[in-house]
């Protein structure tokens, strides 16, 4: 484990965290405190809301429909942000399998004692491959399927099945994001569909009780 990630050092860089941003907001208060000018008078100290004067109590009941539009905004907007994610995914996985991508290299011996001459990944494929959460990023292999381990020897032979391992491993990975993704979009298609139907999206919901009556009455 590395010294900085020893459980006694995070907690001193959380402490150190949580006292330097405290001691921050302390300062900029008082210094604000300090210098602000004050002045007050009968229009200033008033209750406003949004600037327009405060008619009637507070304490009144508030519509239940804005929250019912919270809600769907938390349900379907919010959850559409896991796009961008599965975006990143999907965008490197279609760069490994792109040919143009030069994603293996022969290895030299010479450079590298402990390792013998053979075929590794670039520096680039190996990142993208630690930024698909890949921790010892290699060429992958496939049982089965011809140009294997045995021949990765550095040949040109070998360099082309190594080639086409990471360009069907990127391929693969694609096409699970997509596969992944469709099975998210269409249970959340299938939960707007359902609300719709409700009529949850409409704001009078005497709207949501005659559509309600009219299908009945279509259906008999």
């Amino acid at each position: 484990m590395p010294p900085f990630l020893h459980p006694s050092i995070l907690a001193g860089f959380v402490a150190l965290f949580v006292a330097i941003g405290g001691g921050f907001l302390a300062v900029n208060l008082f210094v604000g405190w300090l210098v602000r000018p004050r002045a007050p008078n009968a229009e200033k100290l008033e209750v406003y809301e949004c600037g327009e004067p405060a008619i009637g109590s507070s304490f009144v009941q508030f519509d239940l429909r804005f929250y019912v539009v919270a809600l769907l905004f938390i349900i379907f907007d919010v959850e559409v942000a896991l796009f961008f994610p599965w975006a990143t995914v999907f965008g490197k996985a279609t760069q490994l399998a792109d040919p143009a991508f030069q994603t293996v290299r022969t290895e030299d011996a010479a450079q590298d004692a402990a390792r013998d001459a053979g075929i590794g990944l670039t520096p680039a494929a190996a990142g993208l491959m630690r930024e698909l959460g890949v921790a010892n990023p290699t060429v992958p292999t496939f049982p089965g399927v011809a140009g294997g381990e045995s021949q990765r020897d550095g040949s040109p032979r070998g360099r082309e099945a190594a080639e086409r391992d990471v360009s069907r491993a990127g391929s693969l990975l694609a096409r699970i994001a997509v596969a992944d993704m469709a099975t998210f979009f269409a249970v959340l298609l299938v939960g707007f569909a359902y609300v719709w139907n409700r009529g949850d999206l409409d704001w009078v919901r005497a709207v949501s009780g005659e559509r309600s009556s009219q299908q009945r009455a279509g259906q008999r």
